[in-house]
């Protein structure tokens, strides 16, 4: 099968080289393509001038519009599974292999990489993790399906979502709502163990002060999500 590694970045210029790195030692047969969104650091410059795979977004997207770009060029490029995995150097390559078995063996249509199966590698922090049990109690209740790690950027789909992603995919939290618009579309979803680190450098967009506010604007998407689908 042929296989895209989705790297969203936007100022990743600590990251970037060692992430792509790390995917081409542990999965050289793995294609990459890097989503630099718009990056107002050396992100550019460094993939340009180390000839690395990647597209520049005109203006910055956001997550979710950078990662629907690299889900648009795996659907025109004939990829079969396409992986998100972050560009800030939290996620290992050494676990991709175990992340697209699933979708390999025809068992599951998406695979999410999850770090609270095994709890091993960085749990994130008291609060996040608190945020994020709150939202998969909240999906289970909207959808009925049980995701322990739902926030995680580190993920697999098949054919199937990548052209449904590449068509419609959520902009402001997408890593919940892909989830929910997966769900109604019936989607057999894993979750596949997964180690992951602190990031390796630059700084997280959500804060603590932001992480309420967070909390509230993705419980009512999503809810709007699944009743809206």
């Amino acid at each position: 099968m042929k296989i895209l590694v989705i790297i969203p970045a936007y100022n990743e210029q600590d990251n970037i080289l060692n992430t792509i790195d790390d995917i081409n030692r542990h999965c050289p047969e793995m294609d990459y393509v890097v989503v630099n969104d718009c990056s107002r650091d050396d992100t550019e410059r460094i993939l340009r001038e180390n000839r690395k795979n990647y597209l520049s977004l005109p203006c910055n997207l956001g997550i979710g519009g950078g990662v629907q770009t690299g889900y648009r060029y795996a659907a025109e490029k004939g990829y079969d599974i396409a992986i998100q995995f972050d560009g800030d150097g939290q996620h290992e390559a050494r676990f991709l292999r175990d992340l697209v078995a699933p979708i390999e063996a025809g068992e599951a249509d998406i695979a999410i990489g999850s770090r609270f199966i095994r709890r091993e590698g960085f749990q994130s922090t008291g609060l996040r993790r608190a945020g994020i049990g709150f939202l998969s109690g909240l999906i289970k209740l909207l959808c009925g399906i049980r995701i322990l790690d739902v926030t995680s950027g580190m993920r697999a789909v098949n054919r199937r979502f990548i052209e449904q992603y590449a068509v419609s995919y959520a902009q402001d939290y997408p890593e919940p709502e892909a989830i929910i618009a997966a769900a109604v579309r019936r989607a057999r979803i894993v979750e596949v163990p997964v180690e992951m680190r602190e990031r390796q450098g630059g700084k997280s967009s959500i804060n603590p002060v932001r992480s309420v506010y967070y909390m509230i604007k993705v419980s009512l998407a999503l809810i709007l999500a699944r009743f809206s689908a």
